[in-house]
């Protein structure tokens, strides 16, 4: 079974108990669990692996992107111990893998997470941002949800009779763009939020502040804006 633990493009997280349960069921029928981590491993959540929040372990873990430090194409499949049967073996010769380079990019990657302490920073400045966040969604009436995990962070927007959530995400993405916050668009009316881990305080707020501004410019009936 091959899946996301969190769902990326949408910062959809299944309630606490649900992949312990999927691992149950995985481990009586003999079926290996693959969990993707590719866009949210390496801290992103607040944990190094996201399916750590679960305390569920997968016998396969996909890693990329995060892992050459977002300077580098670099990725990785961690196995099972008895599954770690290739180690000496070509597997292909592939874009991201088996680079010198790469290699030296994950691993100063690995030292910056951890003398920097950007675990504890996501999970810090993403209870910061859904602070602000919510602070946002209860003064707009296009907003439906809010939601995150460290610092994977998702707005969700729904329809009003004055504009179509679908509408609405793109003329805020447009609107933000101009402002210099970008972010992207998924299933076409969810706003996903990915800021970098080292972003400061006052870069967050000021990320929020363009969000919230481009709100009420799509719906002027929002109230005013707050801390």
């Amino acid at each position: 079974m091959i899946a996301e633990p969190i769902r990326s493009t949408t910062v959809t997280v299944p309630h606490p108990s649900y992949w312990r349960r999927v691992r149950e069921a995985c481990d009586r029928h003999g079926v290996l669990l693959v969990f993707d981590e590719i866009p949210l491993c390496l801290g992103r959540t607040g944990r190094l692996f996201a399916c750590e929040h679960f305390d569920v372990a997968p016998d396969l873990l996909c890693l990329g992107k995060g892992l050459g430090g977002g300077v580098f194409p670099m990725a990785a499949l961690l196995a099972r111990e008895d599954l770690d049967v290739a180690a000496s073996t070509s597997l292909g010769h592939y874009t991201h893998e088996k680079s010198p380079v790469g290699a030296a990019a994950a691993l100063a990657t690995l030292g910056v997470i951890d003398r920097e302490g950007l675990l504890e920073r996501a999970r810090t400045m993403g209870s910061l941002a859904l602070h602000l966040l919510r602070g946002l969604a209860s003064r707009s009436p296009l907003v439906a949800e809010v939601r995150g995990l460290g610092l994977a962070l998702a707005v969700e927007l729904k329809d009003i009779p004055v504009v179509a959530a679908a509408d609405a995400a793109e003329r805020i993405l447009y609107g933000a763009l101009e402002r210099g916050l970008s972010f992207k668009v998924s299933q076409g009316n969810v706003l996903t939020l990915m800021p970098p881990l080292t972003i400061t305080e006052e870069e967050l707020r000021r990320a929020v502040g363009i969000l919230d501004a481009v709100l009420r410019e799509v719906h002027p009936g929002a109230g005013p804006r707050g801390s």
